[in-house]
């Protein structure tokens, strides 16, 4: 039982550094070729927003379909990048769902 405590504890440590690292790596999400462009963190904390100035005189609704896009990439890039993260923090130990 002892030895089964040591290696939860070992693969927490591993999971929280997982966590750590995920919290200062970033992905972006882009949009039309640049013309927004999403800044987020492994843990989907938004670190910046750029939009060209072409883009804000399509109007509001231009801008939100843009940036809703960009969002969307920048979180399936972030998805696949906490997949990586942790499935080297877990070293292949089955975790639930």
């Amino acid at each position: 039982m002892e030895s089964l405590m040591a290696q939860a504890s070992a693969l927490q440590d591993k999971v929280n550094s997982a966590q750590n690292r995920l919290a200062n790596m970033h992905v972006k999400g882009i949009a039309d070729g640049g013309a927004v462009i999403i800044d987020m963190t492994g843990k989907y904390d938004l670190a910046n927003i750029t939009i060209r100035d072409d883009v804000v005189s399509r109007g509001a609704a231009a801008v939100a379909s843009l940036v809703a896009f960009a969002y969307n990439d920048a979180k399936a890039k972030a998805d696949e990048l906490i997949d990586r993260v942790m499935a080297e923090a877990t070293a292949g130990v089955p975790m639930p769902e």
